[in-house]
C-alpha cells in the first residue's frame, strides 16, 4: 500500500460534520473589540448551523452563558456543542486538528502551535485540540500528536494528492529550523498522503502576521480551479508581489498534471487600524462548508464583485458575505477563526 492510499487529507470542499471556533473572550486581545467581534461569531453560528454542526472552545465561566445566547438566537441545541477550554487567542485554524483519513479511520493530527514562529503567546492554545479530545468532541476519531510545527490556515488541499503552501511560512527559520525543505515535503507526504507540493514564493499581505499563510492568498477549489487575491492598483505596495504570485501560479499543475483555471479576486481598498497600520483584508480567507462559501466582506465597493466571483469558482453553492471589518482589526479573517471537521468526526462508533 502506499502513502496515498492509506493517507488522505480531505479537500475543503468535500462534507464536513463541523466547524470548530475558539469563542472570543475578555482574556484575549479582543477585549477592547469584544462588543464589536461577538456580533460577528454570533452571525458566522447562525450560518454554519444551517448546514452542520459547530463545535466551540469557551472559558469555563461563559459556557451556561454562551448556551442561553444561542437559545436566544434560535440555534438548535443539538447542531451546537460548547466545551469549556482555556485559550490565548481565537485561531483555530491554526491551533485546531488538521483531519486525515487513514486506513483505521479519521485521524486528528495534533501539530505544534507557537504562535506563528513565537510572536504571541500560545502555551493554552496548544493544547486546545488535546482538551478537546479528551472531553470527547472528536468521538468518530483518533489522535496522534505531532512535533511538527504547522499550522493549518499554511496548507491547501485538493484532496487528490496536491498541497499548495507558501515557501515564506512552510520554510521560515521560526518554525521548524532543524529541517530543510525536503525534509519538510517527506514530513508532509507522510503524514498528509500527498504526492505533489507546490511552493509559492511570492505574495504578501500587509498585516499579517503569519507570515504568508496560503489561505491569505490563494485557494484549492473544486475541478482544477485557484482563487486567488489579485491587486490592479499599481500604486499599492501589495501589486509587484502579488503579480508575481499570479505569474506562479500560472505555470502551477496539479498532481495528475493538469494546469489551473485562475480566478483572480478583486482588489479591495486599504484598511487601517486607528494607528494607521495596513490590515490584511483579503477575499481569499474564506470558508467552505457543505456547499456553501462565507466570503468575508469589509464594507467595500468590491465586496459584491468578490461574492459574484466566487459564485464562478463555485457553481451551484450557497455564497453568503460576512462582515469581517472587525475581524481583521486582529490580523486574520473569516477562515483563520475556523477549522472544519471532516464527515464522521462527530459519528460515534467510527473505526
Amino acid at each position: 500500500m502506499t502513502t496515498r492510499q492509506t493517507v488522505r487529507l480531505p479537500a475543503e470542499w468535500e462534507p464536513q460534520d463541523a466547524i470548530q471556533l475558539t469563542w472570543p473572550h475578555k482574556g484575549t486581545d479582543w477585549l477592547p473589540r469584544l462588543a464589536d467581534v461577538i456580533p460577528v461569531y454570533e452571525r458566522l453560528v447562525q450560518l454554519l448551523t444551517r448546514k452542520g454542526h459547530v463545535i466551540i472552545g469557551a472559558p469555563v465561566e461563559e459556557v451556561d452563558a454562551l448556551q442561553r445566547r444561542f437559545a436566544e438566537l434560535a440555534i438548535p441545541p443539538d447542531k451546537l456543542h460548547v466545551y469549556p477550554v482555556a485559550s490565548d487567542d481565537t485561531w483555530a485554524r491554526d491551533h485546531g486538528p488538521i483531519t486525515v483519513e487513514t486506513a483505521n479511520g479519521l485521524c486528528l493530527l495534533d501539530y505544534q502551535f507557537t504562535g506563528w514562529g513565537h510572536k504571541y503567546p500560545c502555551e493554552q492554545d496548544n493544547k486546545i485540540t488535546s482538551e478537546l479530545y479528551q472531553q470527547g468532541a472528536y468521538p468518530g476519531a483518533k489522535i496522534q500528536h505531532c512535533q511538527l510545527v504547522l499550522e493549518g490556515g499554511a496548507i491547501e488541499s485538493d484532496g487528490n494528492g496536491t498541497l499548495l503552501t507558501t515557501a515564506q511560512c512552510l520554510l521560515n527559520p521560526n518554525r521548524n529550523p532543524a529541517l530543510n525543505q525536503a525534509e519538510i515535503e517527506e514530513q508532509l507526504r507522510q503524514d498528509l498522503g500527498v504526492e505533489k507540493i507546490n511552493w509559492l514564493h511570492h505574495g504578501a499581505m500587509e498585516g499579517d502576521d503569519t507570515d504568508s499563510h496560503i489561505d491569505t492568498l490563494a485557494r484549492l477549489c473544486p475541478n482544477d480551479v485557484i482563487a486567488y487575491q489579485a491587486c490592479d492598483d499599481e500604486t499599492d505596495s501589495h501589486y509587484s508581489e502579488l503579480a508575481l504570485m499570479a505569474e506562479e501560479l500560472k505555470n502551477m499543475a496539479s498532481s495528475s498534471g493538469k494546469h489551473y483555471q485562475l480566478v483572480p479576486l478583486p482588489w479591495p481598498s486599504p484598511k487601517y487600524d486607528e494607528e494607521g497600520h495596513r490590515l490584511p483584508a483579503t477575499y481569499a480567507n474564506f470558508l467552505i462548508f457543505n456547499q456553501m462559501v462565507i466570503v468575508p466582506t469589509y464594507r467595500d465597493a468590491q465586496d459584491d464583485q468578490a461574492l459574484a466571483k466566487l459564485a464562478k469558482a463555485f457553481p451551484g453553492y450557497q455564497i453568503e458575505g460576512l462582515d469581517c471589518l472587525t475581524i481583521i482589526h486582529q490580523h486574520g479573517s473569516l477562515h483563520c477563526i475556523t477549522m472544519q471537521l471532516p464527515q464522521g468526526t462527530l459519528s460515534k462508533g467510527t473505526p
